[in-house]
């Protein structure tokens, strides 16, 4: 199982995409039962479309309509609210005591997390999508811009910019030394973290929105092309590629052996991650763009409605019918699930 070399979370905490840099999805314990009540329900006004994020008892969610919501996890009322200057579709990540996401106006926006005051901002040149990732002091994102920024975590200040040959709505995954991401122009790219240079580049048959994983010596990420894709992290070579129905926007969330990942055609398939083997597939939607959350011994996937799935066998254990998701995970935090969706409502079941 892959954890982060970061220093660790708490349990309840989900400080950024699919829970942490890893792309673990979760794995904290979760029973595998239907949840049976709504704790609390809150009204954001507008659609949400990114994933909410958890700590210290506050969950943080991005609507579209540009404000960022820090909301009490346990009464579900609100403790502060941002208005960011446009639509926001990228989720945030937390780090120390910042917030940070990225906007729609082509900014990327730190916040204190307690208070909601504004610490910096760093600028692209097109909307940021994107979710920043945070290593070493140094965040990473890139932009519709086709470029790839890393600024400095305390002050914004930019360290380098690399410009790519496409738009980038992929969230990079960051290890110690290189970064892995995909892009508009089709190709899986991998940086070299102190400098933007590129290391290596691998071509897929269509863009890509899919955000990478990495197992081992091995990047997953999906593509536009249908291709669910494994690549060596230190040459880009394929290892091996498994086709679905339809494109693949999902990101792969991974556990142990186990490779997680939605696609367009409304199924949800496990693969093994060294060989692409298909464990089980299982249809929960008509299309299925949102990652996966893995928890312990069970999948939970918005699509249509939230399932829950047995991690063995793909069989479903149980649906909710709410939070239909275009790109939104679920938060599963002890014995409580965090959902937002489309329609702006963000829940609390238990």
């Amino acid at each position: 199982m892959m954890r982060e070399t970061a220093k660790p979370t708490a349990p309840g905490d989900w400080p950024t995409l699919l829970k942490d840099n890893a792309r673990t999805g979760g794995q904290g314990p979760r029973q595998a039962r239907s949840p049976e009540r709504a704790v609390w329900q809150y009204r954001t006004g507008s659609s949400v479309r990114s994933a909410p994020v958890l700590a210290d008892g506050l969950l943080h969610v991005a609507s579209v309509d540009g404000v960022l919501h820090a909301i009490n996890a346990v009464t579900g009322t609100a403790k502060w609210k941002l208005q960011a200057g446009g639509q926001v579709h990228s989720t945030p990540a937390l780090s120390e005591n910042r917030i940070l996401f990225g906007c729609d106006d082509g900014k990327l926006y730190a916040l204190d997390r307690h208070s909601g005051s504004k610490l910096w901002e760093a600028a692209a040149e097109a909307e940021v999508w994107a979710s920043p990732v945070i290593r070493n002091g140094v965040v990473f994102f890139g932009s519709a811009d086709a470029r790839v920024y890393a600024v400095d975590a305390a002050t914004g200040r930019t360290k380098w910019v690399q410009e790519l040959g496409g738009r980038i709505y992929s969230t990079i995954y960051a290890g110690e030394q290189q970064l892995y991401l995909g892009c508009g122009d089709g190709n899986v790219y991998s940086l070299d973290a102190s400098s933007g240079k590129v290391l290596w580049g691998t071509p897929t048959g269509n863009g890509i929105d899919s955000s990478p994983a990495v197992v081992g010596d091995l990047v997953l990420i999906g593509s536009e092309d249908f291709f669910l894709y494994a690549m060596n992290t230190g040459t880009g070579e394929v290892r091996w590629k498994y086709e679905t129905g339809l494109g693949i926007a999902s990101s792969p969330a991974v556990s142990g052996d186990l490779a997680v990942i939605g696609s367009k055609d409304g199924i949800v398939y496990a693969l093994e991650t060294q060989t692409g083997r298909l464990r089980w597939k299982t249809v929960v939607g008509d299309v299925v763009t949102a990652p996966p959350v893995i928890g312990d011994g069970v999948v939970v996937i918005q699509a249509e409605g939230t399932f829950a799935v047995d991690g063995a066998t793909g069989n479903v254990v149980w649906r909710a019918a709410l939070a239909g998701a275009v790109q939104s995970v679920p938060v599963l935090a002890g014995d409580t699930i965090y959902l937002a969706s489309l329609g702006g409502e963000v829940y609390a079941l238990r």
